[in-house]
């Protein structure tokens, strides 16, 4: 494969690993963006799209998109936040949530806030980040403004880590949570997804610098100018939402209709439509994966029949 191969190609970089690589790609398997990967190549050529998927780290992702090497990628917001580049964020994926905490040992109950480790020491993966953060705690602002102050990414250097003039930060780029045991920290700012590592580590999360999941972001240039990122994105967020609904049918007599549909209402309005016999209908409507179980019993009680579920594979309907 060489750069002709990529002529006339929308570049879309995924992460080659780690945690948001096998989720992204069940999204492409659902949005039908078909695709040959060969060992130990970085660049897939879409066979039914023109368009080349490029494997990277995910750190990288956001970079590679604000600069314009790749024309849009998916990653998390905390990689966006930590590099400082310039990307439009165009869908929120609901997918690899968590949160970026300031943890400090279980046993140490000094430490309550964020606030309280001002001119304390801090090791974390996230320098750039941390160091913003804790330069807005020196400046006075509260801890939740100086959270909502890191997703300002107009500056120039937004991404750039600023000196502290109290806060120790110190970067490591890995095993962050054994720093206070090893009596490098007195707090690390880390990810924490299910919090296993966290208590392991016989740490608890004092402060939430940041919530993040993944993100489809792109080049701000290229979003208005290049069709396919529209199609794309919508295709997405089809398969989005038919990961988070089922669509539900059922009969219901006319008079009982309205406390049906009260119970499902749909994503706009439920389907109604007319059966041979006049006093009742047959009703269709989405609803959440989550609370299909209490729906049925909610219909069954107020006398609904025939009451069946169906797999959503696909949609085009917005989150």
């Amino acid at each position: 494969m060489d750069f002709a191969d990529l002529q006339d190609r929308l570049l879309f970089a995924i992460p080659k690993k780690g945690r948001l690589h096998e989720k992204c790609l069940q999204l492409l398997q659902g949005a039908d963006i078909q695709f040959h990967r060969r060992n130990r190549l970085d660049i897939a050529l879409s066979t039914n799209l023109p368009l080349a998927l490029v494997f990277l780290p995910a750190a990288d992702i956001a970079k590679f998109v604000g600069e314009g090497n790749v024309d849009i990628g998916i990653t998390g917001q905390d990689v966006v936040v930590e590099s400082g580049a310039n990307v439009e964020e165009i869908l929120q994926l609901g997918f690899g949530k968590c949160d970026l905490c300031v943890q400090t040992p279980i046993k140490n109950g000094e430490y309550k806030g964020a606030r309280d480790l001002v001119g304390k020491r801090i090791v974390t993966s996230f320098e750039s980040i941390v160091a913003r953060y804790f330069n807005a705690l020196e400046a006075g602002m509260s801890q939740q403004d100086a959270s909502a102050s890191l997703l300002n990414t107009s500056s120039t250097n937004a991404g750039a880590v600023p000196p502290s003039p109290r806060t120790v930060i110190n970067y490591v780029s890995g095993s962050v949570e054994a720093a206070c045991a090893l009596g490098l920290a007195d707090a690390i700012v880390d990810l924490v997804e299910s919090g296993e590592t966290m208590r392991a580590a016989k740490l608890h999360a004092i402060t939430t610098v940041l919530t993040s999941q993944a993100v489809l972001i792109c080049n701000p240039r290229k979003h208005n100018t290049v069709p396919l990122i529209e199609t794309l994105k919508r295709r997405i967020e089809g398969v989005i939402v038919a990961q988070r609904y089922v669509l539900c049918n059922y009969n219901i007599s006319r008079d009982r209709l309205k406390q049906a549909i009260a119970v499902t209402p749909g994503k706009k309005a439920a389907t109604v439509s007319p059966l041979e016999d006049n006093n009742w209908v047959a009703v269709s409507a989405m609803v959440s994966k989550k609370e299909v179980a209490e729906i049925m019993d909610k219909l069954e009680v107020i006398g609904a029949t025939d009451i069946l579920v169906v797999d959503i594979h696909n949609s085009r309907v917005r989150t």
